[in-house]
């Protein structure tokens, strides 16, 4: 836990409260992201810490599991107050982090333009340029191709896979996707790019609907001059409840944690849900959908996409040697294709849930890494 003074540009000195955690290194380096919240405190920074830990294990990463955090509302700070609070929050926690010992990355209000404040920053106090202390970054400066699509791309090849289970082709899918942010807007580009369906989406303005099938590519354009999909032509306007109802192949939850509860569970009609959010479904939601059979494919399988381009990008700094976009997203697929795999093999073998089974597997290779160092008790 951190203190952050930061000269605001009114003149005054506003101190903030930042936090980094580090969970577990039995696999590797810690590896989580930066989240600027006006609600983060330390208890959801562990949490979030513990669930990397299991992501990356669960996804054969060689890496540990960590996040970080300051409380700021960063829409209420200017760029030059974003800069000064990012730069003494790198300096605060300089001695924790490093290339080969915990490598930061954006997350919730951080970006890439945060990113190179946090290399440049660890850099000048380092005496030398290290690329690999931070991942997300802009391409110019040691980032990785393919980085921003990353998540989106990683639930759209989950979503093939869950779907191959049940017979089908994401060609011949619908899909309903709820938040058209980083994770929703680009599982929106590359569902519709393989021929999928796409007949609903939606942000906190509302949602979309059209049982032919969004445009996609027009609606992403649209949203990147205006910001938010309300108002958007030649569709049905519908609320963001209804869209979690729709009649779909696959529902894709890529916003809020909880938007599928206890409450409305019974209503999903989906035959398919991919969590591109983290934890969008609850405990006893999970038990009313297997009831009815639907398969849910969850939070750190389906989004781990992020931070396997994460670790690719780092893999790529400390190698001085860089990939095409085409490699990077073949690599991707690969990792989640397998993961995939082992979790769906564990679910059916063991006849549980595969939310469960994705623990399960995490916690084996956990487990086998600490028997193996001596350090299991």
């Amino acid at each position: 836990m951190v203190s952050v003074p930061v000269k605001m540009d009114d003149g005054r000195v506003k101190v903030f409260s930042g936090y980094r955690v580090q969970h577990n290194q039995m696999l590797g380096p810690f590896k989580g992201g930066i989240r600027y919240h006006h609600l983060v405190d330390l208890s959801e920074v562990a949490a979030l810490a513990s669930l990397m830990t299991f992501k990356n294990s669960l996804l054969n990463l060689p890496l540990g599991g960590a996040k970080g955090g300051v409380q700021v509302d960063p829409n209420k700070l200017s760029k030059a107050e974003l800069e000064n609070l990012t730069r003494r929050f790198t300096s605060e926690i300089a001695p924790f982090i490093g290339p080969d010992r915990d490598i930061p990355a954006p997350d919730v209000g951080t970006d890439s333009q945060t990113m190179a404040w946090m290399l440049d920053t660890y850099s000048l106090e380092s005496g030398f340029s290290q690329t690999g202390v931070v991942t997300g970054k802009p391409v110019e400066i040691g980032g990785s191709l393919g980085r921003e699509a990353a998540t989106g791309l990683g639930v759209i090849y989950a979503t093939e896979k869950a779907l191959e289970k049940i017979g089908k082709r994401i060609s011949d899918a619908t899909i309903a996707v709820q938040g058209f942010g980083k994770v929703g807007m680009y599982a929106s580009i590359e569902g519709y790019a393989k021929g999928a369906k796409v007949v609903a989406v939606s942000d906190v303005s509302g949602a979309l609907y059209d049982p032919k099938g969004i445009n996609i590519a027009e609606l992403s354009r649209y949203v990147r001059e205006r910001k938010m999909i309300k108002d958007f032509p030649e569709v049905q306007h519908i609320s963001n409840e209804e869209l979690l109802y729709l009649d779909v192949d696959v529902l894709a939850p890529c916003a809020l944690e909880g938007v599928i509860h206890a409450g409305n569970a019974k209503n999903v009609k989906a035959k398919v849900i991919v969590e591109g959010a983290n934890g969008p479904t609850t405990r006893e939601a999970d038990e009313v959908l297997a009831s009815k059979g639907c398969v849910v494919v969850p939070d750190i399988l389906a989004n781990g996409g992020g931070v396997v381009v994460s670790y690719f990008e780092w893999v790529q700094d400390i190698s001085w040697l860089f990939w095409s976009e085409d490699e990077v997203r073949s690599k991707l697929r690969e990792v989640i294709y397998k993961a995939f795999d082992k979790v769906w093999q564990f679910a059916d073998t063991h006849k549980v849930h595969m939310r469960s089974a994705a623990m399960a597997s995490s916690l084996l290779r956990l487990e086998r890494a600490m028997k193996l160092r001596g350090q299991a008790w």
